[in-house]
């Protein structure tokens, strides 16, 4: 599988979110150990040097389980933004970290209550790298 990629905002802001987080107590340290392992392991560059095919913060991304068909769609935000009814879904949550810098056509092994399923990225509806919105 290719490199994570993932732009300098996102990434000083991700990791922002997950210090103040870990202050509150907001999220458990497993969950901000993978996250903050997954951002170690990125490639870091400009917003606009973002590929348009790659999950960022503020995507509107649309993905399918493979092991049902299911189609989901959300957009990945900060945790203050999150909000379940507007399918606006927090980088804290497990399939949001799952996520973040992979692109369209990858697919990801997932650990679901159920056990483990292959998720795929099926497209990027809105992505704001590549709408030229670098600073959101």
């Amino acid at each position: 599988m290719s490199k994570l990629i993932i732009n300098r905002l996102d990434y000083a802001r991700i990791k922002k979110s997950i210090n103040d987080a870990k202050q509150f107590r907001s999220i458990s340290n497993e969950e901000a150990e993978k996250l903050l392992k997954e951002l170690e392991s990125a490639k870091i560059v400009e917003p606009e040097a973002i590929p348009s095919n790659v999950v960022t913060m503020n995507s509107i991304v649309k993905l399918s389980f493979q092991n049902t068909n299911k189609q989901i769609q959300f957009q990945i935000v900060y945790p203050e933004q999150a909000n379940v009814k507007e399918n606006k879904i927090s980088i804290f949550s497990p399939i949001a970290t799952a996520l973040i810098g992979y692109k369209v056509g990858d697919e990801i092994e997932w650990v679901v209550p159920a056990g483990l399923t292959k998720i795929r990225v099926d497209e990027i509806i809105y992505q704001p790298e590549a709408a030229g919105d670098y600073n959101l």
